[in-house]
């Protein structure tokens, strides 16, 4: 299972080289996010360890998209360093500028991943509370991605970002566990049309 990173290294790398400025990139995100943090409900934190490296790049907003105030598609990866859970996917991002230099990014999106969907030992055995102590269960194979970064744009074409990201199916996308995972760090930005 753990296999699937690999390919999603190589799906984040495939990324990175087929898409070119001229074919609609507006932006590419490098980043480093502690993985499985304790945001609100910390019952299921710190199980991972990390951190992950992220990749993202984002595209420009297509014309048919204006009635959703023109959100850009975004592919990601996201390759967790200690060999947990990793994953890939798309989905939409905002950019509402609230000061000079300064924007808030709240994102939407699908991602599939190589953690543990459930425990493959029977409730209540000792195996059991071992592998839920340290594995975090997502019960889906495909979970939904919600995000908000903080952006400040430097001189010239970099940003910085302080990122969030939660992944969870939230009984839409499976059903049973649903433990999710939360991610916060930085992320350095190059925009191609600056």
């Amino acid at each position: 299972m753990r296999g699937t990173a690999a390919g999603l290294a190589i799906f984040g790398a495939a990324m990175m080289m087929a898409p070119s400025a001229e074919a609609g990139v507006d932006e590419i995100h490098v980043g480093v996010m502690q993985h499985n943090i304790c945001v609100i409900n910390c019952k299921n934190a710190d199980k991972e360890d990390g951190p992950n490296v992220e990749v993202q790049v984002s595209f420009d907003s297509p014309d048919f998209l204006s009635w959703a105030f023109s959100p850009q598609p975004y592919l990601m990866a996201s390759v967790n360093t200690a060999g947990d859970t990793s994953f890939g996917g798309f989905g939409l991002e905002w950019r509402w500028e609230f000061a000079e230099n300064w924007a808030l990014e709240p994102g939407v999106g699908y991602v599939v991943h190589d953690g543990e969907i459930e425990n493959p030992y029977p409730n209540g055995s000792p195996e059991a509370a071992a592998f839920a102590a340290e594995n975090v269960q997502y019960g889906s194979r495909d979970l939904f991605r919600t995000s908000l970064g903080l952006t400040r744009d430097f001189e010239g074409p970099l940003e910085g970002q302080i990122f969030y990201e939660h992944l969870s199916h939230g009984q839409i996308l499976g059903t049973g566990r649903n433990q999710g995972v939360d991610q916060i760090g930085i992320r350095i930005g190059y925009q191609f049309g600056e």
